[in-house]
C-alpha cells in the first residue's frame, strides 16, 4: 500500500448566516424608484431624442415624403433669420424685463411682510394669490378685465378722472404683456425673499441697531448682502420659466405686434407653417438655453444648502 497524503482543507470566511449581499441590498432600496425613472425617461427623454432628431431634417408636414436630411441647415435658418433672430431678442428683453421688475417689487413686499402688524397673515395671502391663478386665466383677466378699451378697469378709472382712453394692448404691447407676468411672478419672488430676510441673524441686527446705525445702513450693509443669493436664485428660476412663457403672448397679443417669443415662433412653425424640423431646432436651441439656466440655478440652490449647514 502505498501512502497518501492529503492536503490540509483551507479555511472558509465565515458568512453572516441570512443577510443578502451588499449589491442585493443596494438593488432593493433602488427598486421602488426603477417605476419613477422609466416614467420619466419615457415621457421627457424620449421625445426630447425625437425632436433633436427631427431637427435635422427638412421636414414639411404637408409633405411628408419630400422630407430630407439637411444636418445643421434647420439651426443655421433659426439664428441667422431675421424674424427668429427678432423673437430671440424679445425673448430676452421680456424675461430680463419681467425678472428685474418682480425682484423689486417683490423685494418691497417681502421688506413689508417681514415687520408685524395686524392681518399680516390675510394681506400674505392675497398677496400670493396672483400666482395661484392659471397663467391662460391670468391672461384673460388682464386682456379683457383690464386692457379692453370700452368697458376695461384701467380705461374706467381713466375716464372717471377725465383721462384719455388708449388701447393698450395696440399702443403697448410688450408692455402690455410684460405686467401681466410681473402680476403674476412678483409673488414668488415674494416668497424667495421673505424666507431669506427671516434667516437673517437677528442677534447682529440688534447689534448693530445699538451702535447707532439706520435702517439704510442696515439694509445696505447687512441685509442686501444676505439676499444676494436668494436674489440669484429667484433671477434663475424666473428666467427659466419666463424664457418658456407662451400663454400670455398667445392670449394677449396672438404674438403680433412684434412681441412673438421664441416659444410663440415654435407655435407658429410647426401648427402653422407645418415646418417641423425648423420648429424643433428652435425647440433644442430653447431647451438648451433653460438646461444652462438650470445649472446656475441648482449651484446657487447648492450653495445656499451648504450655508445652512454650515450655520447650523
Amino acid at each position: 500500500m502505498t501512502a497518501t497524503t492529503t492536503a490540509p482543507l483551507a479555511a472558509t470566511p465565515a458568512r453572516t448566516v441570512g443577510r443578502p449581499p451588499a449589491r442585493l441590498r443596494a438593488w432593493a432600496t433602488r427598486a421602488p424608484l426603477l417605476p419613477a425613472l422609466v416614467f420619466m425617461i419615457v415621457v421627457t427623454q424620449l421625445p426630447f431624442v425625437a425632436t433633436l432628431v427631427i431637427s435635422f431634417f427638412d421636414w414639411n408636414a404637408l409633405y411628408p415624403k419630400a422630407r430630407r436630411f439637411t444636418g445643421l441647415d434647420n439651426y443655421r435658418q433659426v439664428l441667422t433669420d431675421a424674424g427668429l433672430r427678432h423673437s430671440v431678442w424679445t425673448t430676452v428683453l421680456l424675461t430680463a424685463a419681467v425678472v428685474l421688475a418682480s425682484l423689486v417689487i417683490g423685494l418691497a413686499l417681502a421688506l413689508l411682510l417681514d415687520r408685524r402688524f395686524r392681518g399680516r397673515g390675510i394681506v400674505r395671502t392675497l398677496l400670493i394669490a396672483p400666482f395661484l391663478v392659471v397663467p391662460v386665466a391670468a391672461a384673460l383677466l388682464w386682456k379683457h378685465v383690464l386692457y379692453n378699451p370700452e368697458y376695461g378697469l384701467l380705461n374706467g378709472l381713466l375716464h372717471y378722472v377725465g383721462g384719455p382712453q388708449p388701447d393698450w394692448v395696440s399702443r403697448t404691447p410688450l408692455l402690455a404683456v410684460e405686467a401681466s407676468l410681473v402680476w403674476q411672478w412678483t409673488p414668488f419672488m415674494m416668497l424667495i425673499l421673505l424666507a431669506g430676510l427671516q434667516s437673517r441673524d437677528q442677534q447682529q441686527i440688534e447689534a448693530a441697531r445699538v451702535d447707532g446705525a439706520s435702517d439704510w445702513q442696515i439694509f445696505r450693509h447687512l441685509t442686501l448682502p444676505h439676499l444676494r443669493r436668494y436674489l440669484e436664485l429667484g433671477a434663475l428660476l424666473g428666467s427659466i420659466y419666463i424664457v418658456q412663457n407662451f400663454d400670455a403672448v398667445f392670449t394677449i397679443t396672438s404674438g403680433g405686434l412684434g412681441t412673438a417669443n421664441l416659444p410663440y415662433t415654435v407655435y407658429q412653425s410647426f401648427y402653422q407653417a407645418h415646418e417641423n424640423g425648423l420648429a424643433s431646432a428652435a425647440g433644442v436651441l430653447v431647451v438648451i438655453g433653460s438646461i444652462v439656466i438650470a445649472t446656475f440655478a441648482l449651484r446657487v440652490v447648492s450653495s445656499l444648502f451648504r450655508e445652512e449647514v454650515s450655520r447650523a
